[in-house]
């Protein structure tokens, strides 16, 4: 890869979802790839996404560690990342008292840890050079208590706030940072999860492939935030004006294990 006048972006959680289109959209962009995910099938996405003038590397690594993020890093050799697109993520079903603590943090090292040391890596090389852009996948979810979701919202909340957080900082740095706030979408998430016997699981879904477009073309554009669907916009005001707690019950009925057989 160190042959490529390209710029590179780094992918993760690109196997699947909106991962995978976010960086077919940087591959259709002019950038070279170094993908990662905690799978497999990441392999399968890298040769998809390869091409003549696409360099594509591949890194299966387990993202909620230090050693996975270490290793994902270090795969670029020192190249210049010209962007980040932070996008691995994942959930738990249930009540948080019934749920095992080990998957807990996995959730959490997974979503913010990991995230988190990423960022702070790559964001730092991006400021000595004065460029780069980020992207940081958050989600409407944050918008709201998570009832029978308590631990993937309050994470998406946490990236929601932190990307404004890390923005304001860098003005004026040359490195932009975007967060990308969808609603629910067609991927794996749900089955991954657990959530495809609840309301939620069952709801209507935009199309992953749209929704990357929109990130990707908000991140070139050096925009802070994007909602991704009317909808989702719909939703994300509606929840800034009311009361946390009906919130909370709102997502409970929509979450709940089981809501979805009734």
């Amino acid at each position: 890869m160190a042959n490529s006048t390209r710029p590179l972006a780094i992918v993760t959680g690109a196997s699947t979802g909106i991962g995978r289109e976010l960086a077919r959209c940087c591959a259709e962009g002019g950038f070279d790839l170094l993908i990662a995910a905690d799978e497999p099938a990441i392999e399968a996405a890298a040769a998809e996404l390869r091409g003549p003038d696409v360099q594509v590397q591949a890194v299966q690594a387990d993202l909620a560690t230090i050693e996975g993020v270490d290793r994902l890093y270090n795969a670029a050799g020192g190249r210049p990342v010209a962007a980040l697109l932070a996008n691995a993520g994942m959930g738990i079903r249930g009540g948080f008292l019934d749920q095992e603590f080990s998957e807990v943090r996995h959730v959490i090292d997974t979503n913010v840890t990991g995230t988190l040391y990423l960022i702070q890596k790559v964001g730092r090389d991006m400021r000595a050079r004065g460029e780069g852009r980020i992207l940081i996948t958050g989600s409407i979810a944050g918008f709201m208590p998570g009832a029978y979701h308590a631990i993937y919202n309050s994470s998406k909340a946490f990236l929601d706030s932190f990307s404004f957080a890390l923005r304001t900082e860098l003005e004026d740095s040359g490195v932009t940072v975007t967060c990308l706030m969808p609603g629910p979408t067609d991927t794996a998430f749900f089955e991954r999860a657990g959530l495809l016997d609840t309301k939620l699981g069952q709801a209507p879904k935009d199309d992953p492939a749209t929704v990357a477009k929109i990130g990707f073309d908000a991140m070139m554009q050096g925009e802070g935030d994007v909602v991704s669907g009317w909808k989702n916009k719909l939703q994300a005001a509606v929840a800034n004006v009311t009361p946390s707690a009906v919130l909370a019950k709102m997502h409970g009925k929509m979450a709940e294990p089981g809501s979805g057989k009734t």
